[in-house]
């Protein structure tokens, strides 16, 4: 029985003297939201497109459920996807512009009205499409994508024109997607979002895989870059034990020190060995922006 897995194996795609996307193999699972992250040029919209087949590779595979979406049976069942923010008739009105696409895929004329009432458009269906905002573009593709109440969701930077409270909406669609057991891929350059969003995720760069897999797992693989943060009166003379013993000492705007080359109980020990009052002393995991940057900026850079 199918599950929605998605596959990516030895893809590459050259464009003449670049190549946009080189030997990436990573899998997707179902029942979780996977994050594809990776600088502007990385290659992410690439992969999605052959994934898709609206690209063809120069070589590897990809596959939904072990087919090509190419070769899917009624592939709008199976998969949704949005590249880019929905695009439509400027005079056509949301929910006619779901109908249509209904009416195309064979798929019940009810599902209009249902996707709308499900992205929060339901006041605005009977809107044109030309007075719709960037964000409630956004909406609508999503609307789209769940016509055929697919079992995988493909989207790339579906945030983009959202305000606050519509990146809250968007998470919590598709963590409540994936709770279904369904699966969800999604590219994005909202990386704090990504680390409330993503269960797991596939950084690339330079059209190459850097890192494949659960958040917190990834996000301890860059233990070593953890730092602790101290607050002190005596800042002059912390940071020359600190110094001594080998630790790295960083001022920082507000006035704490940030250590790195020690944990935090060391710290305490230096301090209180040097008689030195701590007001602060916490330790600060690299986030996923910090780590992304770090496993990214070198592989870029050689592009």
């Amino acid at each position: 029985m199918s599950d929605g897995r998605i596959v990516v194996s030895g893809l590459t795609k050259q464009y003449r003297n670049v190549r946009a996307v080189d030997n990436l193999s990573f899998t997707v699972e179902p029942g979780r939201v996977t994050g594809f992250l990776g600088p502007n040029g990385a290659g992410k919209t690439t992969t999605l497109r052959m994934l898709l087949n609206l690209v063809t590779a120069t070589s590897g595979t990809a596959t939904i459920d072990g087919q090509r979406y190419a070769d899917l049976s009624e592939p709008l069942r199976h998969v949704g996807a949005v590249l880019e923010a929905s695009s439509a008739h400027k005079g056509r009105t949301g929910i006619n512009h779901l109908r249509v696409i209904c009416a195309a895929a064979g798929l019940p004329r009810e599902r209009a009205a249902q996707t709308l009432a499900m992205v929060g458009l339901e006041p605005a269906a009977k809107r044109k499409f030309k007075g719709y905002s960037l964000g409630m573009r956004q909406r609508l593709g999503i609307a789209a994508a769940m016509l055929g109440d697919p079992k995988v969701l493909i989207l790339d930077e579906p945030a983009n024109g959202l305000d606050p409270e519509g990146i809250r909406w968007m998470r919590d669609l598709l963590k409540s997607f994936a709770a279904q057991g369904r699966t969800v891929l999604v590219s994005s350059h909202l990386l704090a979002e990504m680390q409330l969003l993503a269960d797991d995720v596939v950084i690339i760069a330079a059209g190459r895989l850097v890192r494949h897999g659960p958040v917190a797992e990834v996000m301890a693989s860059m233990s070593g870059a953890a730092a602790v943060r101290v607050r002190t009166p005596h800042a002059d003379r912390l940071t020359p034990a600190l110094t001594k013993a080998s630790a790295t000492v960083t001022p920082t705007p507000d006035g704490a020190l940030l250590v790195t080359g020690l944990d935090a109980p060391t710290v305490g020990r230096t301090a209180l060995a040097e008689g030195v009052e701590l007001h602060e002393l916490t330790t600060e995991r690299p986030d996923l922006e910090r780590v992304f940057l770090e496993l990214t900026s070198a592989k870029a850079a050689i592009r």
